[in-house]
């Protein structure tokens, strides 16, 4: 059995450098995720005026509930979509001027569905070019609260930004959903207020947030579930293998934990207990149908695995995949037609057909990191595999070529 130490998630880190900086007192987040987004993050709050200072293993985060400590900043996003939608949501309940760019890739990602709902409680908020995306400047004076509604079918984390502001606003929020893609992320964020000292409730469609602000505090951040189900993956692919991945258990926050039953229904052999899963190889992956709304981060991870299966593997209900940091959905299409397999694609969906991938292919990842870490566990059982930008895997996991080599290697 191999034990792999995942870095740690980056949908926690984000989150909680989000509150720690909101937070009254110092906060310090142990064993955070050091990769280009949440660095990203990490520099844009310091731009902010907030005190940001990091150690191996602890970073320390000094909270100013009343937001910003400079009036004025200019703040790239780089290609985090958690930085460029977390950050223009954070800084609408301070006071002052703050102008907001990304990369062309984070300039092509969707915004509007955010900013709409930001305005409408009254936010002046202006796109620079593209009306719904990157660049745009706030110009804060506080948020007063309210009632909306919210559109979260493209992406959660247009809801988690909204509702991490509700305590920093003067009367609280009420968000009506009428969609929701990735809903256990959402859950992450209502834990994570709770855990920082916020009120906040659920009935039906609607959260009820309180004007309760924020508490500083110590907190710990997982590993992270997306990155290890390349490993999950890995293991179930081939015979005789099993990985343990420490930190990931029951009480685990990351709804993509739920890619190991994906395993499972597949033929895995699956272990979670208090403080770890494993999954074991049994020689066999079978095909199925899934619904992956809920874990959709993790659809090219099974893309990916999906050809060595007995039977089609069909993932349905992935629409959001399509305005990822690339076409996921189709980057999985074309990678896996190019390797010669036999695939089939929907508005929302993806059939892929048993049969045996032949290189040598270079995967155009699309600058996209989950294509280049899923391919790699193809690239496992098929020779001459290439990606024509490797290093992409620094948005989430610089280190990824070398643990996952040193993974390969290990008996």
């Amino acid at each position: 059995m191999t034990v792999i130490d995942i870095p740690g998630s980056k949908s926690v880190t984000a989150r909680a450098l989000f509150l720690a900086a909101a937070a009254e007192g110092t906060t310090t987040l142990l064993r955070p995720l050091v990769s280009d987004d949440t660095e990203g993050f990490a520099e844009g709050l310091a731009a902010l005026g907030y005190a940001v200072r990091r150690e191996q293993d602890a970073w320390h985060i000094e909270g100013r509930p009343a937001g910003p400590g400079t009036d004025e900043a200019d703040v790239y996003c780089r290609d985090g979509a958690t930085t460029a939608r977390f950050l223009p949501t954070l800084v609408a309940a301070g006071h002052g001027t703050y102008r907001f760019d990304a990369s062309a890739q984070m300039r092509r990602r969707p915004l509007a569905p955010l900013t709409t709902a930001l305005r409408t409680l009254g936010v002046d908020l202006r796109h620079g070019e593209r009306d719904g995306h990157h660049p745009l400047s706030v110009h804060a004076a506080g948020v007063k609260g309210g009632a909306l509604t919210l559109d979260a079918g493209q992406s959660s984390q247009y809801l988690t930004a909204l509702l991490m502001l509700g305590p920093l606003t003067a009367e609280g929020l009420d968000i009506t959903v009428t969609d929701l893609v990735s809903e256990p992320y959402v859950e992450i964020t209502l834990a994570m207020m709770r855990a920082f000292g916020a009120e906040v409730a659920r009935e039906g469609r609607t959260y009820r947030v309180a004007p309760t602000g924020y508490r500083a505090r110590t907190y710990g951040i997982e590993p992270d579930a997306s990155t290890a189900s390349y490993f999950f993956a890995a293991a179930a692919l081939q015979p005789g293998r099993s990985v343990t991945v420490p930190g990931l258990g029951t009480g685990a926050l990351q709804g993509d934990l739920a890619f190991v039953d994906v395993l499972r229904r597949m033929g895995a052999d699956v272990e979670i207990t208090d403080g770890a899963t494993t999954v074991r190889s049994t020689g066999t992956l079978r095909g199925l149908t899934v619904n992956m709304r809920d874990i959709s981060d993790t659809m090219p991870t099974l893309a990916a695995i999906a050809p060595f299966a007995d039977g089609p593997v069909r993932i349905e209900d992935v629409a959001n995949t399509r305005v990822k940091e690339c076409d996921r959905l189709d980057a999985c299409a074309e990678n896996l037609r190019r390797l010669g397999i036999t695939v089939e694609t929907g508005p929302d969906w993806i059939e892929i057909h048993p049969g045996t991938p032949t290189g040598p292919v270079e995967i155009a990842t699309h600058g996209d990191h989950r294509i280049v870490m899923s391919f790699a566990v193809t690239a496992l059982r098929a020779r001459g595999i290439t990606f024509d930008d490797p290093g992409c895997v620094k948005k989430t996991f610089p280190d990824f070529h070398r643990v996952f080599d040193t993974f390969v290697r290990t008996p």
